[in-house]
């Protein structure tokens, strides 16, 4: 079972709908998530509709089963939903790390030049990178390609192809995610900003 706080009532209905919402985002059905964690399709069913108690042994086998920790199923810290950018005016840059994986983060960038054209002033590094254009319009060069890219347009790229960003006659804003080998490719070429050649 799990433990009994004033909130468990709560934090009951909770694990319970998450473990549905899992199953669905799956494209489960409830016989297939049985099956996986070796419950039969009624124990699931009452489970998630709240007909049967939370055992601490069953938790443990849906949590596998749904690809997920049993840490994960129960959590209910919700303190730092809110987190603030550490600003770099340096490079026009404000940086936030992800809480559930410190190793990637998301930076806004205000962009004024363009891109450089030689590849030999790109950067290339283990990893992969995300961004969306939040205003104006940016150019995204990979190797000797050149991309376009609008307000609200997005572009996910392998970081090992040199590749640059940078502006299309006008400042633009974008938003940018780096998993952790290209968050350390970019700290050492010498910063984060991902249109500045290293």
């Amino acid at each position: 079972m799990l433990p009994m706080t004033q909130d468990s009532g709560e934090l009951d209905s909770l694990v319970r709908k998450r473990i549905r919402a899992l199953r669905v985002a799956q494209g489960w059905s409830l016989e297939e998530l049985a099956g996986r964690a070796h419950l039969s399709q009624s124990t699931l069913s009452r489970i998630e509709n709240g007909q049967r108690r939370l055992a601490l042994d069953q938790l443990v086998t849906l949590a596998r089963a749904l690809d997920t920790t049993l840490d994960q199923l129960v959590e209910t810290d919700t303190d730092d939903v809110v987190t603030s950018p550490t600003i770099d005016s340096a490079h026009g840059q404000m940086r936030w790390t992800i809480k559930a994986d410190p190793g990637m983060s998301v930076v806004r960038q205000r962009m004024t030049e363009p891109p450089p054209e030689n590849p030999a002033r790109m950067r290339a590094h283990p990893g992969r990178e995300w961004l969306v254009v939040l205003s104006g319009t940016a150019i995204l060069m990979l190797g000797h390609r050149r991309f376009r890219l609008e307000t609200n347009q997005a572009a996910e790229f392998p970081t090992m192809m040199p590749h640059a960003i940078g502006t299309a006659g006008g400042p633009c804003e974008i938003l940018g995610i780096f998993d952790r080998d290209a968050r350390r490719g970019h700290q050492r070429d010498g910063g984060d900003a991902p249109g500045t050649p290293g």
